[in-house]
């Protein structure tokens, strides 16, 4: 029988390799090694990305997000109740941004796919109620999208023609927000950035409570009214 004090340290060693293994295996997918954390490197907020709430907002939350990540659903979820409550005034919006790890999630891809597709048809509202709608029925089967095409108000036909031929600006969006992310140092979903006029990038990397994205909020909006005061 192995001794007892071992048993923690043989634990601990194959969490190490397991995560490394998932890290390496994002990394690949997506063409690109991660790097230490480098916020900087984010890619500006432009009119083409998918925003809720006030595109003028001084303080908005950049999230790259995976749609079969369980940990997203949940982050989903807070960030809409943010922007119900820090962001009722117009002053924090909310972007979301793809993040698909394939090697975790092999069905991630078609979902960002078919949400991109969502956006394509429908525009950034339908985007974001077919987001909503994959998030609250996961796990989603490709099978399923027409249905859920559907249930958000979006043509059938056109939708399922712009899923079938997965035309190459939805893929270029998908990798040029999944390059992004890793040239961050991305290597796990949710992975957010708060950006603030003059003010450093604050990373949020995992599934942050309410509570918790709050408090940062705040303190960027307090650093906002700081700065202006007279």
């Amino acid at each position: 029988m192995r001794p007892a004090a071992t048993i923690p340290i043989a634990i601990v060693a194959a969490g190490i390799i397991i995560a490394a293994a998932v890290y390496v295996t994002v990394s690949k997918n997506h063409g690109a090694a991660a790097v230490a954390d480098n916020p900087g490197l984010i890619r500006p907020v432009e009119s083409s990305d998918h925003i809720f709430g006030n595109p003028a907002a001084p303080v908005k939350i950049i999230e790259y997000s995976d749609f079969d990540c369980a940990y997203c659903k949940g982050f989903n979820d807070t960030l809409h109740e943010v922007i119900a409550t820090e962001g009722a005034n117009g002053s924090v919006a909310w972007v979301f941004r793809e993040f698909p790890l394939t090697q975790v999630h092999p069905a991630s891809l078609k979902l960002a796919e078919a949400a991109e597709c969502a956006a394509t048809v429908g525009g950034n509202g339908a985007f974001w109620k077919f987001a909503d709608t994959l998030f609250a029925n996961q796990p989603v089967s490709p099978s399923d999208f027409g249905a859920l095409a559907a249930a958000v108000g979006l043509s059938g036909s056109a939708f399922a023609s712009c899923y079938a031929n997965a035309s190459s600006t939805v893929d270029a969006r998908i990798k040029a927000d999944s390059s992004n992310a890793l040239s961050m140092g991305a290597h796990g979903t949710p992975y957010s950035i708060i950006l603030a006029p003059d003010q450093p990038p604050v990373v949020m990397d995992g599934a942050y409570s309410y509570d918790a994205v709050r408090q940062l909020v705040d303190a960027a909006l307090a650093a906002i009214a700081s700065s202006t005061a007279p």
